[in-house]
């Protein structure tokens, strides 16, 4: 693509600021709009530029449409309506209800359907707009986006969506049972720009001083009720306690805001980009939601998958964490990737954007495995073009757990190796999370791919032993790979566990063991993708079951999807335990309500590998064979 190939700069712009939309219960909309103007200015324009003796281009335009609770006159968003407009679309950017110019209570991703919905029939009455919509937005804005969606609007004729929700019961609030700690972070860090706060110096202060201090309300979780200054903001408060106590997925979740698994039926029909990144908190929702609605809907589904972490910007680099992918990994301009999408879908222009593969995959691997220029691992990688996800020629390949450590294609056999591992989990000293599919953690938790082995950056590490090291960390690996294996696509771990505790939490972890060099004497064990599985929902989401102690059960783990390239000379490595803190909250293992336990117990905790329980992960091998240019 070039960019003769998009819209050219035509126009300069004029802003209509706190413009308010009316939802349906009455509550203002704290809304600007950027317009396309005359005279044209010359240059590439600026942020700043002044709209005296400009006017608005009479006539109507497409729209683009971003919903945000991060403050519509950030620098970010005022650049991008700027971008836009100036290349013939109005912007529409709004604070989402009880944030910035917004009226309303903020509850954080609850109102975010009718309220989308209700801005989209706003627009399509402006004189200035054409009646086609396309929304767009990172993170909580790719919320906002399929939550209107769910709802089908009018107008809506195109979304791109980065980095939004699939389920958030299911991954990214809660996980397979478990809670999401970054969240908790969240709550804090989004109460000290709260409107409360910001109208009120003495709230501002407290709430402040809390964040800085968050670490330590997380080292204390769970969050008890009106003990943090989380309390002066109720809303914020009781979202986060409604997400930690709510483990069943039940009625509270059945909402467009909370992800659009439960409304694919009524989800509007038209073009979307799913665009997520491999070490991103949203990666398996990105790909559920694109193979569920590519099934489900006659308009074109694209999805696009990198090496990225979460949020914007982070797709404009080509590093994840301390792991590099070479200079071909970053997306240079992000606005431009967009305007060929917008310009095809709601202009109707040829910009190449109708004549790619659906799927677009960043296959990490294939690197130096030495330190780079800027300290990091070179990783390596490329970009490759699919017709479909997951890939029609994966071979689905079950790789078995053995007594003595090891992990093979082999099935267990009834040797002298042992027919179980076994830990104690100890939920006073959960294991630290180091890196991972991560978010909205700042400053407690940080994102993307890392030696698998502590310093000071991990909170909750003491020393730089590897996590390996831990007596609660069971650890099953290939020996060196004689080839290389591509695994792309989705993971499943299936595990025969038996506890001592009536609930309890089981962690999973793919590594790619890269062998010693010179810049890394012991080696480096990069995680690749992790999941976990609370006991009590490993049979339903709807309901809990808890363990019979002391029984084999049979549980599967659903992991985060990747794609990585296991070089010959490398080792493929699984990684068990029972925490992953503070990546999830930590399971007592007593049955308690969620949220809400008295008490810790330690549990003791089993794997088996024997023939009649053959635990095992079963990855997607691309054979070399079938490698697609």
């Amino acid at each position: 693509m070039t960019n003769e190939q998009i819209s050219p700069t035509q126009y300069s712009v004029v802003i209509h600021k706190n413009v308010m939309v009316t939802a349906r219960d009455g509550v203002e909309l704290g809304t600007d709009v950027y317009r396309p103007a005359l005279p044209v200015d010359g240059g590439q324009g600026s942020v700043g530029l002044t709209q005296e003796g400009l006017t608005a281009v009479e006539g109507q335009f497409p729209v683009i449409l971003e919903r945000t609770p991060y403050d519509k006159t950030g620098l970010g968003l005022r650049r991008k309506g700027h971008y836009y407009a100036r290349r013939g679309y109005v912007v529409v950017i709004q604070d989402v209800r009880g944030r910035f110019t917004s009226e309303g209570e903020w509850y954080a991703f609850g109102d975010e359907g009718p309220d989308g919905y209700d801005t989209c029939a706003w627009i399509v009455e402006q004189p200035w707009s054409n009646g086609k919509i396309a929304t767009t937005g990172c993170s909580y804005a790719g919320c906002t986006q399929s939550a209107l969606a769910s709802l089908n609007p009018p107008g809506l004729a195109g979304m791109f969506v980065e980095e939004g929700p699939w389920n958030y019961h299911t991954a990214s609030m809660r996980h397979n049972g478990a809670c999401e700690m970054r969240f908790m972070i969240y709550a804090f860090r989004m109460a000290t720009t709260s409107k409360e706060a910001l109208s009120d110096p003495r709230l501002r202060q407290s709430l402040d001083s809390a964040f800085a201090n968050v670490a330590q309300w997380v080292e204390n979780a769970p969050l008890k009720k009106g003990v943090s200054p989380l309390a002066e903001l109720p809303s914020y408060e009781q979202w986060h306690l409604d997400v930690l106590t709510h483990g069943d997925l039940d009625e509270y979740w059945e909402r467009p805001g909370y992800g659009p698994e439960l409304f694919y039926d009524e989800h509007a029909d038209v073009p979307t980009v799913y665009f997520g990144g491999w070490y991103d908190s949203y990666a398996r929702s990105t790909c559920t939601n694109y193979v569920e609605l590519s099934e489900r809907k006659d308009s074109p589904q694209t999805l696009i998958m990198g090496p990225f972490t979460h949020g914007t910007g982070s797709a404009e680099v080509s590093h994840a964490g301390d792991v590099d992918f070479g200079r071909d990994a970053a997306i240079y301009d992000m606005n431009e990737l967009r305007l060929h999408w917008f310009d095809h879908w709601l202009k109707g222009e040829d910009t190449g954007a109708a004549h790619t593969k659906p799927v677009q995959i960043f296959v990490m691997g294939g690197g130096s495995g030495t330190r780079n220029s800027d300290g990091r691992l070179d990783h390596g990688g490329r970009w490759r073009a699919e017709d479909e996800w997951p890939l029609a020629r994966t071979q689905w390949t079950h790789f078995y757990l053995h007594g003595d450590g090891g992990l093979s294609a082999d099935t267990p056999s009834p040797t002298k190796q042992a027919k179980q591992s076994s830990f104690t989990f100890d939920p006073a000293d959960p294991v630290p999370t180091i890196g991972g599919n991560l978010s909205a953690g700042d400053p407690v938790l940080v994102a993307g791919a890392y030696d698998q082995r502590g310093d000071e950056r991990f909170f909750g590490y003491s020393g730089s032993l590897p996590l390996a090291a831990r007596p609660d960390v069971l650890v099953f690996q290939t020996p060196p790979l004689e080839e290389d294996i591509e695994v792309t696509g989705p993971l499943t771990v299936k595990l025969w566990i038996a506890s001592t505790a009536v609930d309890t939490d089981f962690t999973v972890k793919l590594l790619d063991v890269h062998p010693p060099n010179g810049d890394y004497p012991q080696g480096f064990a990069m995680n690749i993708t992790d999941s976990i599985q609370r006991a009590r929902y490993r049979n339903s989401r709807e309901q809990a079951e808890m363990l019979e102690p002391g029984t084999p059960t049979p549980l599967t783990i659903e992991m985060y999807p990747t794609s990585n390239v296991f070089a010959a000379g490398h080792r493929i490595r699984l990684d068990i335990s029972s925490s992953n803190f503070p990546r999830f909250d930590v399971n007592p293992n007593t049955g308690e309500p969620l949220g809400r336990h008295t008490r810790l117990e330690e549990a003791h905790n089993t794997v088996y590998h024997e023939p009649g329980r053959p635990s095992r992960i079963v990855l997607p091998v691309i054979p070399k064979d079938c490698d697609t240019a």
